[in-house]
């Protein structure tokens, strides 16, 4: 098997320094986290951003400031910017890191609606889905394409074949989400057996389930996201101290498959970047 990419989501738009004071949330912090990361093996940060109150923001010149400080102190990492943003968000929203200069090599391109539980409602038409990612082409952009349950493969794979998505695709599926698939082996093996051949993918697990999916990927030839946005702990009872204790997990257990940790270079090459 290949070389493994590891994505470092390293503080999301929920999670808070409640949960886990050490999420990040200034833009020196961020920068940190991001070299911290990318120290013990990360090659990709998946960047939300916050204010200093720990507020989600999909400001311009907020996420400017912390892809300047991540480039700053790791110039080599792959800044994978979300458009999903928060719940409640416009698209016009959602759309502006995508106008981060330079312009991302990734983004991230939600390919359905979810349930998120109780009344929120992640909301992402068709509509939506072809007008960013007609923006991402525009402007060169790779998606990475996140996905929550088989439906949202099959809407990929339409939309693949009307043109509006390249080949060859990089998945990204999270597993264990509130209304999307359960975390268990089944589904995500129905998962990878339904993309195309050629694509590439990534796997993240919600709280309890991140390793064991992850470690899943590892043996299935996919790539790994750990990170605050997902999960806190570095196991049961044990808050992490720094996203890279995460990361530092995923490379342990793709040492004992047999699977190197790629470099931001290589990543790009397995991804089929243009840098």
């Amino acid at each position: 098997m290949g070389k493994l990419i590891i994505t470092a989501a390293i503080c999301g738009a929920e999670v808070t320094k409640e949960h886990n004071p050490n999420v990040p949330y200034t833009v020196r912090e961020i920068g940190i986290e991001a070299e911290k990361a990318f120290l013990a093996g990360a090659s990709i940060i998946h960047l939300h951003v916050r204010e200093d109150n720990g507020k989600p923001t999909q400001e311009l010149k907020r996420f400017q400031a912390c892809v300047n400080e991540i480039k700053k102190r790791s110039p080599d990492l792959i800044v994978l910017p979300s458009t999903g943003g928060a719940i409640g968000m416009s698209n016009e929203e959602r759309l502006q890191p995508l106008f981060i200069n330079p312009t991302p090599e990734m983004a991230t391109l939600d390919m359905g609606t979810m349930n998120f539980g109780g009344d929120d409602i992640f909301v992402n038409t068709e509509n939506t889905i072809i007008s960013f990612a007609k923006e991402m082409n525009s402007r060169g952009i790779k998606p990475e394409l996140e996905c929550f349950d088989k439906g949202m493969i099959d809407m990929t794979l339409r939309l693949q074949k009307k043109r509006y998505l390249k080949e060859p695709m990089h998945f990204n599926f999270m597993m264990g989400v509130v209304g999307g698939m359960a975390a268990t082996p089944q589904n995500l093996l129905f998962l990878v057996n339904s993309i195309p051949k050629g694509s590439t993918f990534c796997v993240g697990g919600i709280g309890k389930h991140e390793f064991p999916m992850v470690s899943m990927s590892i043996a299935l030839g996919g790539h790994a996201r750990v990170g605050f946005e997902d999960n806190i702990y570095l196991s049961k009872g044990f808050l992490a101290k720094s996203n890279s204790e995460l990361v530092e997990k995923v490379v342990k257990i793709s040492q004992e498959f047999g699977r190197d940790i790629a470099s931001p270079y290589e990543a790009r090459f397995i991804l089929g970047l243009k840098s």
